[in-house]
């Protein structure tokens, strides 16, 4: 249980730390002129984050890191099989993790119903660092159960668990982020890590831009299995972001977000669609 309570706690740290050096960053050097209430946003975008919360500590009360440990005690995984070096396995961990998400993103774009859950977080027309945490309660939960099986699956350690959640964490918000760096910066940062005009491209409102770059941490996915754009066809700031189907901001209020799945149309984003 020590090992859990200090997850927790450094999770939130990593978090409020990330959260508030970006929101100030986003303050002083915007890369993008917002188009929407921020305010407005926000208090949707945080209370989804809150939801996601209390919802993963209601269904999973160890987490991931009590399925590390699970898996550890019983010597579950390829990991537990491997005796090389503990720092080693700690890297392949998160590695192998960082892969799994991907291929997770990918799965949720293609799969018609699951990109349901997931239209909430591309339908934010204006895309920030709060962008980065909204994502539907039950596709938390889902990404939860997929999480813990591909834990036990590899054997990942305790350790690699938090340091793979704090990153995640923190690249997602990063690469979400409006803020803006030197061209020179952002492309040595983007041949590692997804940068905020890599993924921001995601975000566009044009199908086959909305389904490619769907890392969120290692670059390097999107490159080696064909899902890499570099440029989005509008520049960076003339692109509209969001989905085609949810231009009005009015009903994009907490309850009206919550909702969208079960009420909203999909739009012709699903991979299994076609761009006319």
């Amino acid at each position: 249980m020590t090992m859990i309570k200090t997850d927790v706690f450094i999770r939130i740290a990593g978090f409020l730390g990330t959260f508030g050096l970006l929101a100030i960053w986003e303050a002083y050097a915007p890369r993008r002129a917002l188009t929407n209430s921020k305010s407005r946003r926000w208090v949707a975008n945080l209370g989804v984050v809150v939801m996601d919360a209390l919802l993963i500590r209601i269904l999973f009360t160890t987490g991931a890191v009590g399925a590390a440990l699970m898996a550890a005690q019983h010597g579950w995984g390829l990991l537990h099989q491997w005796s090389g070096p503990a720092w080693l396995e700690i890297i392949l961990a998160v590695i192998a993790l960082d892969l799994a998400l991907y291929l997770q993103h990918v799965l949720f774009h293609a799969v018609p119903i699951l990109w349901r859950l997931h239209m909430m977080h591309h339908a934010d027309i204006d895309v920030d660092v709060t962008t980065g945490v909204r994502f539907h309660p039950v596709e938390v939960a889902l990404s939860m159960l997929i999480k813990i099986g591909v834990i036990v699956l590899i054997g990942a350690s305790p350790t690699a668990v938090v340091i793979f959640e704090v990153l995640l964490n923190a690249t997602s918000m990063f690469n979400h982020s409006n803020v803006r760096m030197p061209t020179c910066l952002e492309t040595a940062i983007r041949s590692l890590i997804v940068t905020p005009d890599m993924h921001r491209i995601h975000h566009s409102v044009h199908v086959r831009e909305t389904n490619s770059n769907f890392g969120f941490n290692l670059s390097c996915w999107d490159r080696l299995l064909g899902t890499y754009r570099a440029e989005p066809q509008d520049g960076q700031t003339a692109m509209s972001l969001g989905l085609e189907q949810f231009r009005d901001p009015d009903p994009l209020t907490l309850p009206g977000i919550l909702v969208m799945p079960f009420v909203g149309s999909p739009g012709r984003y699903p991979l299994s669609g076609h761009e006319k």
